[in-house]
């Protein structure tokens, strides 16, 4: 069998260890052919987020909170079974655990600060509305008469 395509980043120069990571085979369901029963071709792929030390501390406690539905013991867990070659299906696997995490402990956004409106925009749209007041004011029909 070829071997895998290296480290799957996560973010910066952190990747998923190779050593953490937990695979598990099965049987897929969907299109497949005779060789569909006998391959073990769905892929199951666990990683135990609450005791790996690959990720910096303050990302591993951003991820925990964030994925923490997601979580079974602190373990993440996901499955691939759209290709029809355990390979295939492994390198799927090992990609989206990897964007999982790359989202999962990515920092929150900078807070936004509050836009100031011009002065002369403001006076400008209090003006026009004003305007817009005394047109349909003269167009009451208590002085048709």
């Amino acid at each position: 069998m070829y071997g895998m395509s290296g480290p799957y980043l996560i973010r910066g120069s952190v990747s998923l260890p190779e050593a953490e990571l937990m695979w598990r085979f099965s049987r897929s369901s969907g299109p497949g052919g005779q060789h569909v029963n006998t391959s073990d071709s769905q892929v199951e792929l666990r990683f135990d987020l609450a005791r790996t030390e690959a990720l910096p501390e303050v990302w591993k406690q951003r991820a925990l909170e964030r994925l923490a539905g997601r979580l079974t013991g602190g373990v993440i867990t996901v499955r691939a079974s759209e290709h029809r070659s355990q390979w295939r299906n492994r390198e799927t696997a090992a990609l989206r655990l990897a964007a999982l995490l790359a989202e999962a402990s990515a920092p929150p956004p900078k807070p936004r600060r509050p836009t100031r409106i011009p002065r002369g925009i403001n006076e400008r749209r209090l003006r026009e509305k004003k305007q817009r007041a005394e047109t349909k004011r003269g167009r009451s029909a208590r002085d048709w008469g």
